[in-house]
C-alpha cells in the first residue's frame, strides 16, 4: 500500500502481484473539510486511513521519503500528516517503508526528474487503469510500484546467492 500524504488531500493506492505483474487493487483520497483546523482534519485522515488499513490488510506501507512544500507551513502540514501514516501503520502493525521521490520517478518512469503528469500517465499504463485516477492517487500507487520492484529485485538477488545490503 502506497500513500502519498497530505493534511488536505491524502492519496492511498493498493496494488498486488500475480507472480510476474502489479495488479491494481484500490485507490482513493482521503479528503477531511480544508476548512476544519489541522487537528481535526489530522483525526479525520487517521481513523479514515485505519478503515482503508484494516479492510484490505497490506503486507507492507510505503510512504515518501523525503517531502518538498512550498513553505514552513506546508511543510509542517506534511510533517504532520506524515507522522499520522507511521502512527497508522505502527497500530496495526504493518511494516512501513520509504522511498525517495526520485527513486519512485525512475522506478515509473525510468527518468529522475519526471514530471508529475508523465509519473500520473505511467502509473496507469503499468495498472492498465482506465479513466481518471486523481493525483494523490497517482503517487500512492507510484510508491507501491517502487517498493514492490524493490522487493523483486532483493528476491533476485537472494535467488542467485547474492546478499543484499
Amino acid at each position: 500500500m502506497g500513500i502519498d500524504p497530505g493534511s488536505i488531500a491524502l492519496g492511498y493506492g493498493l496494488i498486488s502481484t500475480d507472480g510476474r505483474d502489479a495488479v491494481y487493487l484500490t485507490s482513493g483520497v482521503i479528503s477531511p473539510p480544508a476548512a476544519s483546523p489541522l487537528s481535526h482534519r489530522l483525526k479525520c485522515i487517521y481513523h479514515s486511513l485505519l478503515e482503508v488499513v484494516r479492510e484490505h490488510r497490506p503486507d507492507d506501507i510505503v510512504v515518501e521519503k523525503i517531502f518538498f512544500a512550498k513553505g514552513a507551513k506546508a511543510a509542517l502540514s506534511l510533517g504532520h500528516a506524515r507522522g499520522i501514516v507511521l502512527l497508522a501503520a505502527a497500530s496495526e502493525n504493518v511494516p512501513i517503508h520509504e522511498c525517495s521521490a526520485l527513486q519512485v520517478k525512475k522506478a515509473v518512469v525510468g527518468y529522475g526528474r519526471a514530471e508529475k503528469s508523465q509519473v500520473q500517465e505511467m502509473v496507469k499504463l503499468i495498472l492498465k487503469i482506465r479513466g481518471t485516477l486523481y493525483p494523490d492517487s497517482a503517487d500512492a500507487l507510484a510508491l507501491a510500484l517502487c517498493h514492490m520492484n524493490a522487493i523483486k529485485f532483493n528476491e533476485s538477488l537472494q535467488g542467485q546467492g547474492t546478499s543484499s545490503v
